[in-house]
């Protein structure tokens, strides 16, 4: 009774759990779209694109990524064979579990009316699907402990997940060896099953049993030919129909070797009823923690690549960007593939900031948003975010289907709206006097490092044309230049011509420019175009640790310090 009051307690938590974690979806306000849009208007939003969504071919496109990317996870075997390895066998492991396991009762019971647990094929399916769990698991803990990144940034709800997994697996594992081996268990079975009350059948039942069924009793019985070829007939009349030899346990079986000398001792402490216990509530734990950690992944993953099967041209109005933003933050698994593709996580080495990578920045912005981010780590995401370069890797491999690029930008101006400058509102920020002054300590090109921007030859063929600003892929990607970036590349070109570099210094197109190369390599006149703008960046950086004093919100002593 215990037991099925836990059962239906964390059935209750985990509906509830997750109700309001999807009840998140449409709530958080994660960019400059409308943000103070009520609930209700959001979910209206969504039920109308789905609506027009299953009435459209497109609805093909969701089956296939359903499909494709979540049963099959072709996404992932493309990346990591490993990998894609660890993911179908837990995924397929577990879920074969809880359909022929936890639920029995409501599917192979009613599917086979002969059904038995201990019968085969389900017993060798059982134990299979059991080996597929642990070998899921093994490769998780190995690559936690071996790859760099992964193992640096290990989180709580990464080792929750795998320690629920593991304490599910091998308790299950645990009390079916011991179950096997039972002395009591199998006075109980004979109780109440067998046909006969014969003790001479018994007691020969007990030898065949001992011989062949791994039971060790306290009393071993006496076995020769006449009492197996007996309790053989005993077995075939009354247990043989659901009990196939424990060797199809192959999980358990090595189990019940290593544990047999110590199976009367278990048998007295009734073992088995303890490893019961421990089993079942580990699965009550698990169902019920399913919400609120890592797990609900197995829900807000498949809706995240529905929603990127159905792509920009439905359900993308201003009000559907916010929820598909929030499904994007639930979705995250903190795989860390994103990390180990990120163009700039080789930074780590020189700038100790977490948040550069894309895992570690998501599970600070899920924070953030929440209201649980502390301020310190707050600065660590500002000035992480502000150096990704928008280069679109860690969208392309995201095996979740996280649109990560918008999740990038919607962020950033939040944080900036909250008062976290990016680097040009620092610059912007700043006493003009006091940059003019930092900028008379450097006299020489030599000194300030301004060797192209200073140097009137790098500018004299510039003709204004235009080309570097039409191949620009971050001006291409600007819904509206002028208020994402303040300037293009050639206005930039040309207020570095006329010597107004100052200005040009707290433009977010020199902090945006991802320095692909792509101005300057199709530049007619052959003007440096990307180095000029690296150039500008690394002085504005120069003048920030020099200048004293600023307006803005962020010190100096704040970026040395953060």
């Amino acid at each position: 009774m215990f037991l099925t009051y836990c059962v239906y307690l964390s059935l209750a938590v985990c509906l509830a759990g997750v109700l309001w974690r999807m009840g998140r979806w449409f709530t958080l306000s994660i960019g400059p779209e409308a943000p103070s849009a009520p609930p209700r208007a959001r979910i209206a939003a969504c039920l109308h694109a789905t609506s027009s969504i299953l009435t459209r071919p497109v609805i093909a496109a969701i089956v296939k990524a359903w499909v494709v990317d979540v049963l099959i996870q072709r996404q992932i075997a493309r990346k990591s064979v490993v990998r894609w390895v660890m993911h179908m066998t837990l995924f397929y492991g577990f879920v074969s579990l809880i359909l022929l396991h936890a639920l029995d009762d409501l599917t192979l019971a009613r599917w086979d009316p002969d059904y038995a647990a201990t019968a085969n094929p389900y017993m060798l399916l059982r134990n299979l699907m059991g080996l597929f769990v642990l070998t899921g698991i093994i490769i998780a803990l190995v690559r936690r402990h071996t790859l760099v990144l992964l193992k640096r940034f290990n989180t709580r709800a990464d080792k929750v997940a795998i320690a629920l997994c593991a304490a599910i697996l091998l308790s299950g594992v645990g009390l079916e060896a011991v179950q096997i081996s039972s002395a009591p268990l199998f006075d109980e079975m004979v109780q109440d099953y067998f046909g006969g009350d014969d003790p001479e059948e018994i007691t020969s039942l007990k030898a065949y049993w001992a011989a062949y069924y791994e039971v060790v009793f306290p009393q071993p019985p006496v076995i020769n030919a006449q009492s197996l070829e007996t309790g053989q007939t005993v077995h075939e009349d009354n247990c043989a129909a659901c009990h196939s030899p424990p060797t199809y346990a192959i999980a358990a079986y090595p189990v019940v070797k290593i544990i047999k000398p110590l199976a009367p001792a278990m048998g007295r402490i009734r073992l088995d009823i303890g490893l019961w216990y421990i089993h079942v509530l580990a699965s009550c734990i698990a169902l019920a923690y399913l919400p609120f950690g890592k797990l609900f992944h197995l829900i807000s993953v498949p809706v995240s690549l529905a929603a990127r099967a159905v792509g920009d041209t439905r359900g993308n109005a201003p009000l559907n960007r916010h929820t598909r933003r929030a499904i994007g933050l639930d979705a995250c698994t903190h795989c860390g593939v994103c990390a180990l593709h990120c163009s700039v996580a080789p930074l780590m080495a020189v700038i100790d900031n977490p948040d550069i990578l894309p895992s570690e920045k998501i599970g600070d912005l899920s924070l953030w948003y929440t209201g649980r981010l502390e301020r310190n780590r707050q600065w660590r995401l500002a000035r992480g975010g502000n150096i990704c370069t928008a280069c679109g890797r860690c969208t392309d491999v995201c095996p979740a289907g996280i649109d990560l690029q918008d999740l990038w930008q919607a962020s950033q101006t939040d944080l900036i709206d909250s008062g976290y400058f990016s680097p040009h509102g620092w610059i912007r920020t700043n006493d003009m006097v006091a940059w003019s002054k930092s900028a008379k300590t450097a006299t020489t090109a030599a000194d300030s490092g301004m060797h192209l921007v200073d140097n009137p030859d790098t500018f004299w063929a510039c003709v204004q044309c235009t080309i570097c600003t039409n191949v620009c892929p971050v001006v291409a990607t600007s819904e509206d230049p002028r208020r994402d970036l303040d300037l293009t590349p050639q206005q930039v070109m040309n207020l570095v011509r006329l010597q107004l570099k100052d200005m040009a210094l707290g433009c977010r197109m020199v902090w945006d420019c991802v320095t692909c190369y792509r101005c300057q390599e199709e530049c007619p006149q052959k003007v440096p175009v990307a180095d000029v703008l690296y150039e500008l960046r690394n002085e504005a950086c120069r003048r920030l640790h020099v200048v004293k004093g600023p307006t803005s919100k962020l010190s100096p002593s704040d970026l040395q310090e953060r």
